[in-house]
C-alpha cells in the first residue's frame, strides 16, 4: 500500500485519503502550527504553492498540537486564522498526531525517512518538511528551520517537477 493509499480528513472534516489532498501531485507535506514561532512560514508555503502548481505540484499542511501545544485552535479556527492571516489556498488536513503511540500512518511512513544529515524519526517540531513524488515516495527531508525558500528545498521540489 502507497502512503497515498492512507485515510485522512479534510480540516472540513471530508474524509478521502493522501492522494486525495495532493490531487495526485508532487507534493510538501508539512506539520503545521498557529502559535508558533515558524508560523510566518505559513507565507512561503502559500507562495510555494503559488509557484509551482501550475507545473502541478502542491503543498500539504497537516495541523498538529503535539509541540508545545502550538495549535490548540478548533479545525474552524486553524481555517480561519490560515485563510485571514496568510491567504493560505493548499490543502489542509485534520488536526493529526505526528509522533508516538497515536501517530498518523501518513507520519510513521514519512518519518521512516532521513533528513540531510542522515536522521531518521521522530519529527523535531512544527514545520517540518517532506518532498513526495507523485507516487507518494519521499524525495527529500528537511527540518523545521528550513525555510520554504531555501534553495536546497526549492530545489527538491523542481526535481519532482522535471
Amino acid at each position: 500500500m502507497s502512503i497515498l493509499d492512507e485515510s485522512i480528513a479534510r480540516l472540513d472534516g471530508t474524509r478521502g485519503t493522501l492522494a486525495d489532498l495532493t490531487g495526485g501531485a508532487p507534493a510538501l507535506l508539512v506539520n503545521v502550527a498557529s502559535k508558533c514561532g515558524l508560523t510566518p512560514q505559513y507565507a512561503g508555503l502559500e507562495q510555494l504553492q503559488k509557484d509551482f502548481a501550475g507545473r502541478g505540484f502542491t503543498v500539504v499542511g497537516f495541523p498538529c498540537n503535539q509541540f508545545a501545544g502550538q495549535e490548540p485552535g478548533s479545525a474552524e479556527e486553524i481555517a480561519e486564522f490560515c485563510s485571514a492571516t496568510y491567504g493560505v489556498t493548499f490543502p489542509m488536513s485534520e488536526k493529526i498526531d505526528v509522533n508516538g503511540d497515536d501517530r498518523h500512518p501518513i507520519y510513521a511512513e514519512l518519518t521512516a525517512s532521513s533528513d540531510e544529515r542522515g536522521t531518521s524519526g521522530d519529527i523535531q517540531w512544527n514545520f517540518e518538511k517532506f518532498v513526495v513524488r507523485a507516487d507518494g515516495s519521499v524525495v527529500a527531508r528537511f527540518g523545521p528551520k528550513v525555510t520554504p525558500d531555501d534553495e536546497r528545498l526549492v530545489a527538491a521540489i523542481d526535481s519532482v517537477l522535471s
